[in-house]
């Protein structure tokens, strides 16, 4: 189970937004001016500076910083992985209650009989096992902030409890008697349809309009491109202050891939893919060699397509098709196979002799395919 964690913010403010959209094969720049990475600003950037290129997500930090310094609850809605949880914290570090609690929780992580006691605490021998007094993570989050992650998952009878809250400020722990005053500052977020759920009986309509005062939507990373270089960057950053491979930049191509894939998982999905990357890579900038199939088998369509919308001569097309699949075939193989040569070669119906002239066309090493051992001949 997820322990809630109290955190007080203290972090610089956030960079310059634009908005201005990449052309499509392009690669959005990183915006002039940044801070050099150090260890600090690799370990805090990220929570505390929400990146903001995209017109879609400066929209989002528009009515954040406008909602911050108030103390209306907010519900923030969007797909997973798109980066709520950071958006609560900077909520919070703009708000008054910055020098108290940030008080974060999973309601969907929490056992369905142990949700009103983590929530709201419980007395001594309220039940079996209640040893002694828990201070709930209301209690804990006083003058501060109570971020509420997945709130639709929440029972019945907890939904019940936090309506109370929020409509009298004050709470019961579970076995107790005495009301206990809370000032509280309430984000919560979702990624499904409260509206939806109240119609299906599964959640209260008088909580939703309760938690629904100030809704900000958070956009998928598909809809904030512009974005991703940034937080490539970011990532890579706080990578390499913990693993020390002096490895904090992307190729061009491998930048692109990012750029332009579609990230279902969103922002949640991007840092794992830049990770594993980081892991993989043996050269001293991340290479496409290093990212997910998926990312780079939409590239050769897109290579294909541009050949056949250029008015390029039958045979110079030719050879640029051609060449972009034997690009491709060649990196599915050889990630197939680690970069072992004489597997590799095998399985390509060609020499190791024809097969190292081919990587050596087209920029590959075997050394990018290894994955925790040494490549054989």
């Amino acid at each position: 189970m997820r322990t809630p964690v109290a955190m007080a913010a203290s972090f610089p403010g956030p960079y310059p937004m634009t908005s201005k959209r990449p052309a499509r094969g392009t690669v959005p720049p990183l915006a002039a001016g940044l801070p050099p990475v150090t260890s600090a600003w690799a370990e805090e950037a990220y929570d505390a500076q929400p990146v903001a290129r995209s017109s879609a997500m400066a929209e989002a930090l528009r009515r954040v910083r406008l909602v911050a310094g108030t103390t209306a609850t907010v519900l923030l809605t969007g797909e997973t992985g798109t980066g709520k949880g950071v958006l609560a914290r900077y909520i919070h570090r703009l708000s008054n209650r910055t020098e108290c609690a940030f008080v974060s929780i999973h309601c969907g992580a929490i056992p369905e009989n142990l949700v009103e006691s983590e929530l709201f605490g419980h007395e001594k021998g309220a039940f079996t096992g209640a040893s002694e007094r828990h201070v709930g993570c209301f209690e804990r989050a006083h003058r501060g902030t109570m971020f509420l992650d997945e709130v639709a998952t929440l029972t019945r009878g907890a939904q019940v409890k936090l309506l109370q809250v929020l409509q009298e400020r004050c709470l019961r722990r579970v076995g107790g008697q005495d009301e206990i005053a809370v000032d509280v500052r309430v984000v919560a977020a979702t990624n499904v349809n409260l509206a939806q759920l109240c119609e299906q009986g599964e959640f209260r309509r008088d909580l939703m309009f309760r938690l629904n005062v100030f809704p900000i939507e958070v956009p998928p990373l598909r809809e904030r491109r512009e974005d991703i270089p940034e937080l490539v960057r970011r990532f890579l950053a706080r990578l390499d202050l913990r693993n020390r491979k002096s490895l904090t930049e992307c190729t061009p191509d491998a930048l692109e891939a990012l750029c332009h894939y579609s990230w279902p998982g969103n922002v949640r999905e991007l840092e794992n893919v830049v990770e594993r990357a980081y892991i993989l890579e043996q050269g001293s900038r991340i290479g496409i060699e290093s990212l997910p199939t998926e990312l780079t088998a939409p590239r050769l369509a897109e290579a294909m397509q541009e050949v056949l919308s250029t008015e390029q001569p039958l045979a110079e097309a030719r050879v640029a098709a051609l060449n972009a699949f034997e690009r491709s075939y060649l990196v599915a193989q050889l990630r197939r196979h680690r970069g072992v040569i004489g597997k590799t070669a095998a399985a390509s119906g060609i020499s190791p002799r024809q097969l190292h002239k081919l990587m050596t066309k087209h920029g590959l090493h075997k050394e990018q395919f290894r994955a925790g051992g040494h490549a054989e001949h």
